[in-house]
C-alpha cells in the first residue's frame, strides 16, 4: 500500500480543530486517499523538530501561539509571510522548508465582502500572529488603523475610550479571548462607542457567536466572525501544498 503524504496542524492545546474536520471532508469530496490531516500539538516549538523528520510530511498549518515562533525553524518565506511577520502554513518540498501567509487572503476576502465607504479608519483588538496579517490587509487597502493590545502604551484596553471607539468604524477582534471552552470570556472594551455605522470582524469561528459579537450586535453593529476568513485560507494552503495557481 502506497504511504500517505501527511497534513496537519501545530498549535498548543488544540483540543478542537476546524481544519482537520474541514480536510478530511475535502479529501472524501475528492476521492483523495492518498492524504491524511492529523493534530499535532506542541507544548513547546522545538518539538516541531521531530515532525520535520518524517519523511511524508507535505506540510502543515500553524496556529496560536507558534505563528511568529515557526520562522526560526523554516528555510524561506513567501513575500507576504516576510512582509508580515507571521507564518500560518509551511510546505516541504525535497526537503525545503516554506512558510507562507494565508490568513492575509482568508481576511481579505472577508473584508471585501463586509466593508462599505462609511468604514474609513480601523481599530485592530490584539498584537500577535493574526493581527499582523489583517494589519497587512488593512495597509495594502489604504484604511488607516490602530492596534489596540495590553502591551502597547499608546492604546490599550485599560485607556481605550468611546470616543475613539466611535472615531474607528471598522474594529477586529484578533484575539483567542472568548474562543471555545472559555465562551463566557470576553473583552474589556467600551462597547457604548459602537452604532449601527460600526463593522465588527471577529476571528474566533468557535463559537459563532462571542459574547463580543453579541455585545456589538446589541448596539446595532454590523457583525461577522471568522468561519468564511478560516475556509478561505484552507483552500489557498490546499492550492500552496498541490502547486495551484489562481
Amino acid at each position: 500500500m502506497e504511504s500517505k503524504q501527511k497534513l496537519g496542524l501545530i498549535g498548543r492545546n488544540i483540543s478542537y480543530s476546524f481544519s482537520k474536520k474541514y480536510f478530511e471532508d475535502k479529501f472524501q469530496k475528492l476521492m483523495i486517499n492518498t492524504h491524511s490531516y492529523e493534530i499535532f500539538d506542541l507544548q513547546q516549538i522545538d518539538e516541531v523538530e521531530n515532525l520535520f523528520s518524517n519523511p511524508e510530511l507535505l506540510g502543515f498549518n500553524v496556529t496560536i501561539p507558534y505563528k511568529e515562533k515557526i520562522i526560526g525553524y523554516l528555510d524561506n518565506l513567501s513575500d507576504e509571510a516576510q512582509k508580515i511577520g507571521a507564518v500560518n502554513c509551511v510546505k516541504i518540498e525535497n526537503g525545503v522548508k516554506t512558510g507562507y501567509n494565508t490568513d492575509a487572503t482568508g481576511f481579505e476576502k472577508t473584508l471585501l465582502l463586509h466593508i462599505r465607504p462609511h468604514h474609513k479608519t480601523a481599530m485592530i483588538l490584539g498584537n500577535g500572529g493574526a493581527a499582523k496579517a489583517v494589519k497587512y490587509v488593512l495597509d495594502k487597502h489604504q484604511i488607516p488603523n490602530i492596534t489596540v493590545a495590553r502591551s502597547s502604551q499608546e492604546f490599550n484596553f485599560e485607556n481605550i475610550d468611546s470616543e475613539t471607539v466611535q472615531n474607528h468604524k471598522l474594529i477586529i477582534q484578533t484575539t483567542p479571548v472568548g474562543t471555545f471552552p472559555n465562551t463566557e470570556d470576553c473583552l474589556n472594551f467600551p462597547f457604548d462607542g459602537l452604532s449601527d455605522q460600526h463593522l465588527i470582524i471577529d476571528l474566533i469561528y468557535n463559537p459563532n457567536y462571542t459574547k463580543f459579537i453579541l455585545n456589538a450586535a446589541e448596539k446595532g453593529a454590523k457583525t461577522a466572525n471568522g468561519y468564511y476568513m478560516l475556509e478561505q485560507q484552507a483552500e489557498k494552503a490546499w492550492e500552496i501544498w498541490n502547486n495551484q495557481k489562481k
